[in-house]
């Protein structure tokens, strides 16, 4: 992660990754097999890492809507060149060719951050703080837009910064879960 973030992909060989841990390309393909393994592996414990964090901030005993709003800061990528959301997107590219166990892996990552935003959102509608949605389908149309979103963030797309992203997602929840009578 951190030749990620600080060269990018393009420079981030075996060759290169050996040289910066002191191993060889053979030792790290004996490991990995492949960049791609070496990739999503690296994408996985990115995502444990996120995953605990998204646990935390979701366990706190605050309103629905405070957690909502804290699944989508940590969702929505930090800035242009983002390390994290670069290895998505290199992941996610290099998927179009992957085996099923790659692809369930992803799916599985994929999963655990649709199933933590229904119960959030199933929370939030059970205890009267959202209006009575879909939790499913919900979860699907608002990770579509972040993923929109933090795409256009991550790749630098001009006069689509963080704090802009962040602004037009709360303006869609004011406008589609937010009750209008609190």
């Amino acid at each position: 992660m951190d030749m990620i973030a600080e060269s990018g992909l393009e420079k981030l060989t075996m060759a290169a990754l050996g040289r910066e841990v002191g191993m060889s390309s053979g030792h790290l393909l004996y490991y990995f097999h492949s960049k791609d393994e070496l990739l999503l592996r690296t994408l996985e414990w990115s995502e444990g890492r996120l995953g605990a964090e998204r646990g935390r901030l979701l366990a706190r005993a605050a309103p629905a809507r405070e957690r909502l709003d804290a699944y989508v800061d940590l969702y929505v990528p930090d800035g242009h060149r983002d390390p994290h959301w670069t290895l998505w997107l290199e992941v996610w590219n290099r998927s179009q060719n992957a085996d099923e166990d790659a692809r369930e892996r992803q799916a599985a990552i994929e999963g655990a951050w649709h199933r933590d935003l229904v119960a959030l959102l199933a929370e939030g509608v059970s205890r009267g703080e959202f209006r009575p949605v879909d939790p499913d389908r919900f979860a699907s149309r608002l990770r579509a837009l972040l993923d929109g979103f933090s795409i256009h963030v991550a790749i630098g797309l001009r006069g689509t910064d963080r704090s802009q992203i962040l602004g037009h997602v709360r303006e869609f929840l004011d406008e589609s879960v937010a009750r209008s009578d609190t």
